[in-house]
């Protein structure tokens, strides 16, 4: 009997173990924050992982990380080029440190993990991760282009034809620009990026991107074709930015190395060269800034195509590398992500066309048409109507200096070959835009229109819902100015400017790293940072830059960047490389501010943009900003051992948070200068102001606000801190009602005026600063997750590994849902509110825990009731796993 029940408690426990290993899985698995990337120059890649598990305190206890070349043998645990066994820890982002990895090498790795009962999870699935060129030594092929001449309108086309000697086993393209290119191999379109290479300094980084065409080589002859555009390389727009002056500025041109590899071993690199061919193209004339004329007439069929008679196209011509610094292109592209039939058409005439695509969206339009050959078509994009029912640019053009009507602005031409239904859309060229004006000078028969919407494919990873639709609308126009100013960089605006503007960013990272997976962008653009920064520590306000903006517009509350956004990706993913690379430009740029400011002050910067009437000392705002920077310095040297440094920076943040007391605060009143909105609410919301005076002041920010009419009175700066010093510091029920303002001036304005993006200036009728597509106004939609929701990285723990949650039950709002997909896991905070009690629900991730804040009269946890303290809050530690509490206010 004892050997029966053994044997019995033993297939007990083996169907445990199997029930666990359908729970519990390791999934979404990364190299460099992407699935299974290819092209990858990094030495020691970072591999990242997730624990799925929903069993009530899943923890990972160890990971084993196994690479190698053989897929088979990973998959079987055996890795010829890195194992690292058994090891005790719940690290899910580990760097690579295996051997060395060799360039054009595919690698496969996967992940085993045991469970906090030290049971084994099924292991992974296998993924992959290939590598580039590596070092610039490796490329075969030779920039090249058609021409030196930078006014030279049309863009060229190049190709070349070859026959593989061989079955073909795998083959890459890795392609190198300076400007914008569209790559096609035997008439098809290879991939589905859009404006590649993302825009740099391009005389200090080149990027390249590396594609698989190996189904594309199954031809006697193949034929490789790329088209050349000139994005911000080759400017030929005037503005008042000085891009068409650049120091860089050419004719664009690339490099390319087709690597094959053979069934019978054998490898071939196909290269450019001289021997290419090269003519111009139907795209007559291409500009990233305002629009693309394109004339069918000129068209070349199968250009790109086996069979085609090139014999009188000219040879390409050699040309200088644009810089000796040319790395692999590892972010998210920018694609085609949404079409959008329009919601409204309005034909005025004959020849005129209006087009309402319901929203404003950054894209472009695509036509198809029927006319007349030489019948001129001008498609002109625009924000907002005249009384006469056409487009008004007027305010989306006023930085534009066209010096003739050759290039009209967001105005794209087509000219028709006549040849039947014609479809067109451009290239090398995005807008802002919410009318389409479609204008022709012969009648035309327009078959369909249909609006793109395009940015940076970041994935979504937060989500917010609520009880009040305006909320909600406000939540969703905000995500629309986030991705609508993402192309490879974070911009102010996808019209008047395209600029990177680093107030505008730094503002809004928090909104796009709630709601977006965007590391991979935002390393790309300190990257530029560090091209950019002059040696004395300074950088410019917008980055790149053509050198427009190092003596205005940039100072501490705007070039900031370069502290907050890499303390932001390490708050939100745990991992501290890009805080790490960017370390001695903030170090050089927070001494910069010291030289110039001694006495702990500093005016350098622009203030607090844009605001509703009240306007803050520049001095108090930047100095906040300069004290923010030498604090992130200081934890950031804390956190990689640099004792001196964090003395020295810590000792600095005093000096700099004194100074702005002992100048702007009343200790006896509480109040900081005049008593702002901005004023009161910064200081609050960066730390500076004295423990024992933070309810005075907060006391000081309410009074102000409720004499304002529980509206905001604050512009860039002040539109971060309003609402978090109001909901951090006890007054979360009058931060929901601003933010839920329908009158002016608030968000919701906006909405109920027709917004479906956030607008550049609080009236919707202002005179300048009144583009609709802005984001600088957009912490709104971090907020969200904060307040309402509650959710906070811990910067102890970060990357979500422990979740800060203190939710706030506001009056006049009956229920809130957000979830964020952090490093571990989704993280959820939910709650509805049933007459006086608060039903709450939290999901915490495997692998990661929770502090909980609550407050309320009674507390009860799944029929359990909890006991809080005499003012009524509680704290509970809460280990991975699905809560719900009733609340009794």
């Amino acid at each position: 009997m004892k050997s029966i029940r053994f044997i019995g408690l033993s297939l007990l426990a083996l169907i445990t173990i199997q029930t666990q290993a359908q729970q519990s899985q390791v999934s979404n698995l990364q190299c460099e924050y992407l699935v299974n990337p290819i092209g990858i120059d990094a030495t020691t890649p970072r591999l990242h992982w997730q624990m799925i598990d929903n069993r009530e305190g899943a923890l990972q206890s160890a990971y084993q990380l196994i690479v190698g070349t053989d897929s088979l043998q990973v998959a079987n645990e055996n890795g010829n080029c890195w194992d690292t066994g058994k090891v005790s820890g719940s690290e899910m982002l580990i760097s690579y440190q295996g051997k060395a990895l060799q360039p054009f090498t595919k690698y496969f790795w996967k992940v085993a993990l045991w469970d906090n009962s030290q049971q084994k999870l099924a292991p992974s699935a296998v993924a992959s991760f290939e590598t580039g060129m590596m070092k610039i030594s490796n490329w075969k092929g030779e920039w090249i282009s058609d021409s030196k001449d930078i006014a030279l309108k049309p863009a060229p086309y190049f190709r070349k034809q070859f026959q593989p000697s061989g079955k073909v086993k795998s083959a890459r393209v890795y392609l190198a620009a300076a400007g914008l290119y569209e790559l096609s191999i035997n008439g098809q379109r290879v991939g589905d990026h859009r404006l590649d290479p993302m825009y740099t300094r391009f005389d200090r980084r080149t990027l390249y991107v590396t594609y698989d065409v190996t189904s594309l080589m199954n031809s006697k002859d193949v034929v490789m074709g790329v088209l050349l555009g000139n994005g911000w390389y080759n400017h030929q727009s005037t503005a008042v930015w000085y891009f068409d002056q650049a120091p860089w500025r050419d004719r664009p041109k690339f490099c390319l190395d087709l690597r094959i590899t053979y069934q019978d071993g054998h490898e071939e690199i196909i290269a450019s060269g001289t021997d290419w061919k090269t003519s111009l193209s139907p795209i007559i004339f291409n500009s990233i800034y305002t629009a693309e004329h394109q004339d069918a007439r000129i068209s070349q069929p199968g250009w790109d195509s086996a069979g085609f008679d090139d014999s009188k196209w000219k040879n390409a011509i050699p040309v200088n590398a644009p810089s000796q610094n040319i790395v692999s292109q590892q972010l998210q592209p920018i694609r085609f992500v949404e079409e959008i039939t329009p919601a409204n058409v309005n034909k005025i005439n004959e020849l005129k066309t209006i087009y309402n695509l319901g929203r404003n969206i950054s894209g472009i339009s695509r036509i198809s048409v029927k006319g007349e050959k030489g019948t001129e078509i001008r498609l002109i994009h625009g924000e907002r109507l005249n009384p006469d029912g056409s487009v008004d640019q007027s305010n989306i053009n006023v930085h534009y200096r066209p010096t003739d009507d050759k290039d009209p602005f967001q105005t794209d031409i087509c000219i028709l070959n006549g040849d039947g239904v014609e479809t067109f859309w451009p290239h090398f060229n995005y807008k802002g835009f919410q009318y389409l004006e479609v204008a022709s000078d012969r009648p035309v028969e327009i078959q369909s229109l249909t609006g793109i919407f395009m940015h940076s494919d970041v994935p979504p990873v937060g989500q917010v819902n609520s009880s009040n639709e305006t909320l909600n609308k406000i939540w969703k126009a905000t995500n629309v100015s986030y991705l609508s100013n993402l192309f490879g960089y974070p911009t102010d605006c996808p019209q008047r400017e395209k600029n990177g503007w680093t107030g505008d960013a730094h503002i809004a990272s928090e909104t796009g790293l709630y709601n977006f997976d965007g590391i991979t962008i935002y390393e790309k653009w300190l990257a530029d940072h560090r091209d950019e920064q002059q040696p004395n520590g300074v950088f410019p306000a917008i980055i790149p830059t053509s050198g427009w903006g190092y003596t205005w517009a940039n100072g501490p509350d705007w070039t900031s960047t370069i502290a907050i956004i890499p303390w932001n990706i390490y708050l939100f993913y745990g991992d501290s490389k890009l805080l790490a690379d960017c370390y001695p430009n903030l170090k050089r740029y927070v001494d910069h501010i010291a030289d110039i400011s001694p006495n702990g002050l500093t005016d350098w910067g622009l203030g607090d943009w844009v605001p509703v009437k009240s306007v803050t000392p520049k001095e108090l705002t930047s100095s906040i900003y300069y004290y923010v920077d030498a604090t992130i310095l200081a934890k950031a040297a804390k956190l990689f051992g640099k004792e001196d440094d964090f003395r020295k920076y810590t000792e600095l943040a005093t000096t700099i948070s004194s100074a702005i007391n002992a100048k702007y605060l009343n200790p006896e009143s509480g109040m900081y200068g005049t008593g702002l909105q901005t004023e009161l609410s910064a200081p609050l919301f960066w730390g500076i102001v004295p423990e024992t005076l933070k309810s005075k002041v907060a006391e000081n920010l309410a009074n102000r606000v409720i004499a304002d009419g529980k509206h905001i009175d604050v512009g860039l700066l002040g539109c971060k801190t309003i609402l978090n010093a109001l909901s951090e510091n006890g007054y979360s029920d009058l931060a929901y009602e601003v933010a839920a303002q329908e009158s002016f001036p608030s968000w919701g304005w906006w909405i109920v005026n027709g917004a479906t993006s956030l607008y550049e200036n609080w009236p919707i009728d202002a005179k300048s600063d009144i583009s609709l597509n802005h984001i600088m106004f957009g912490e709104i939609g971090a907020w969200y997750y904060k307040a309402l929701g509650g959710m906070k990285p811990d910067q102890e723990n970060p990357g979500f590994k422990n979740v800060l949650l203190e939710p706030h039950f506001v009056k006049g709002l009956n229920s809130f849902e957000a979830s964020h997909d952090g490093p571990y896991g989704k993280i959820q905070s939910s709650w509805k509110r049933v007459k006086n009690t608060i039903n709450y629900q939290v999901v915490v991730p495997a692998n990661s825990t929770a502090t909980l804040k609550l407050s309320g009269k009674r507390i009860i946890l799944e029929g359990r009731e909890l006991s809080v303290r005499n003012d009524q809050q509680l704290i509970q530690n809460l280990k991975a796993g699905k809560y719900e509490f009733k609340i009794v206010q």
